[in-house]
């Protein structure tokens, strides 16, 4: 019996340090390890600080979401403050926010994702020469176009933001800009340009309302056939290709999925609290174990610390935990192996669960039953998993449909603004109090925890989407997401092994990823890949 380990570099092409580490049995993935090789320490940075430092600081932590960040911590902050918050404010934060991951859907798809498509390794596909002439990386004429489109939607986020990334124009009680007439009329003009020139044209070859009256994967398989143009469309490419290569045959993830919801209603939400947060949202929240959806609450997120280079080893509510980091050298001779710690969820039968988050989680919830007339519920990936299961396409085909959702909430939300009313109503002083904000950034669940006493920060905790999908092993030796996605993984080549580049990439694990390849009986290296050098 064949059995190799195989550790490979750069699997994210996004920023940061992970290391996977798979063992190959007879060509097949069956243990994986994912580890973070990188400090960062915000947390403890933002100690003793002014409470509206997270607004500074937070967005600083990701170059490519980092205008989720400051959207929950601005509402970790609400929540804190007992703020009021007008109708406009909410109407632009959600703007932004959603304007933002419509910018991360071709970026990551074209810049990210579909370069591994074009691997050598698929060369005998009868598609390979297409996929290549679209999205091969720099050449290929829809890398170009979307790369170029994708900055439109952020144009946006500049107009109300002042700037992206890094703005702080969301503050306790509502938004530091006062639009113009001119401001909300360029923005559709930008909304529209980007809808047209890149979702219709080059993505779905079809209107975006056409796309959205897709409910079952029977739908998605009559839409592809039903004209050319959305058989040769990049999505209707990319779904051929998926099932040619066998991307719908691997990557499942554990099966379970969280997602701490988005957008509240503009009115519904104007007294910001922990517990009203849920029933407010358009998008909405919630937890899936496969079986059963279940409201989601933030009082059963947990840090585990065991496999961690942090100091204990137990399990933690953010509002107790700590982040105290140790050397790894210490932290390895204690089963140690990661500086990401282990997010789980504690279900109602007491057991602390890995789940997976990001577009495909928040995909499911919306499918849930009893949406209120102003919230979303759309039943597709739901209906795919369930028919076909899910999978590196499926993962995928949860981010591209979310596309046209989000241009038609920034059309509708553009509309409502008033001019003549207010963005923002002063908050009083906060001098102690605690405080929960949460988002859906591109990625997935975003989430700080905030405490302040005598006028400063006393505990800052973060858990981030890629927290949640690269997380190590906990105390139970439960995976983390995507080393359970990794097993049965058919690998065709060891030491090229570009299956787990499309699972750590479909995730769009915010680090960049190295994986190594080890013979399980001698425990001899084999192989250090790097995915690709671009």
């Amino acid at each position: 019996m064949a059995q190799q380990t195989i550790k490979v570099p750069s699997l994210g092409r996004v920023e940061g340090d992970l290391d996977v580490k798979v063992k190959i049995e007879d060509g097949v993935v069956v243990d994986a390890w994912t580890e973070a090789t990188m400090f960062r320490g915000f947390e403890k940075i933002l100690i003793g600080k002014d409470p509206q430092a997270g607004l500074i600081m937070t967005p600083r932590i990701c170059g490519i979401c980092g205008g989720s960040h400051l959207t929950k911590s601005a509402y970790a902050l609400d929540t804190a403050f007992h703020t009021e918050v007008p109708p406009n404010a909410t109407l632009i934060r959600n703007i932004a926010q959603a304007v933002e991951t419509l910018q991360s859907i071709p970026r990551w798809f074209y810049a990210l994702f579909a370069i591994g498509l074009t691997h050598k390794n698929y060369q005998s596909s009868s598609l390979y020469e297409e996929v290549t002439r679209r999205w091969a990386p720099f050449v290929g004429v829809n890398y170009e176009k979307g790369v170029i489109l994708s900055a439109k939607p952020v144009e946006i986020y500049a107009i109300f933001g002042g700037q992206w990334p890094h703005s702080s124009f969301m503050i306790p009680g509502g938004v530091m800009c006062a639009p113009t007439l001119s401001d909300v009329t360029r923005s559709i003009s930008i909304l529209e340009y980007f809808r047209k020139n890149w979702l219709e044209d080059v993505l779905l070859g079809c209107s975006m309302e056409r796309w959205l009256q897709n409910k079952t994967w029977s739908d998605v398989l009559e839409w592809l056939e039903e004209k050319e143009e959305h058989y040769e469309s990049d999505l209707g490419l990319f779904i051929r290709y998926s099932q040619e290569i066998g991307l719908d045959k691997y990557g499942a993830g554990p099966g379970k999925y969280l997602a701490a919801g988005s957008f509240p209603h503009p009115e519904k939400f104007m007294h910001p609290t922990i517990e009203s947060r849920n029933s407010a949202l358009i998008a909405r929240s919630g937890v899936y174990d496969g079986e059963n959806f279940y409201d989601f609450d933030q009082a059963r997120v947990r840090e585990d610390h065991t496999h961690s280079f942090y100091e204990g080893t137990g399990s933690y509510h953010p509002f107790e935990g700590f982040t105290n980091p140790l050397d790894p050298e210490e932290g390895l001779k204690q089963g140690k192996y990661t500086f990401a710690k282990a997010p789980r969820y504690l279900l109602d039968n007491g057991e602390e669960t890995p789940l997976e988050v990001g577009p495909l989680a928040r995909q499911l919830m919306v499918a849930r039953e009893g949406a209120e007339d102003w919230q979303d519920y759309d039943p597709l990936i739901y209906n795919i998993v369930k028919e076909i299961g899910p999978s590196v396409m499926v993962r995928v085909l949860a981010r591209f449909h979310e596309a046209p959702k989000y241009i038609r909430y920034v059309q509708n939300w553009l509309k409502q603004i008033d001019l003549n009313e207010k963005f923002y109503i002063k908050p009083g002083e906060l001098i102690e109090g605690r405080g929960f904000g949460a988002t859906e950034a591109a990625r997935g669940f975003l989430a700080d925890w905030i405490q302040v006493k005598d006028g400063k920060i006393e505990k800052y905790q973060i858990i981030t989407p890629t927290a949640w999908n690269i997380g190590p092993r906990d105390r139970f030796g439960q995976r983390g997401p995507i080393e359970t996605a990794l097993i049965g993984t058919p690998i065709k080549n060891p030491e090229d092994p570009i299956e787990l580049a499309h699972i750590a990439q479909g995730y769009d694990s915010c680090l960049v990823c190295t994986v190594h390849a080890y013979d399980a009986k001698t425990n001899k290296q084999l192989a250090k890949y790097r995915v690709t050098n671009f």
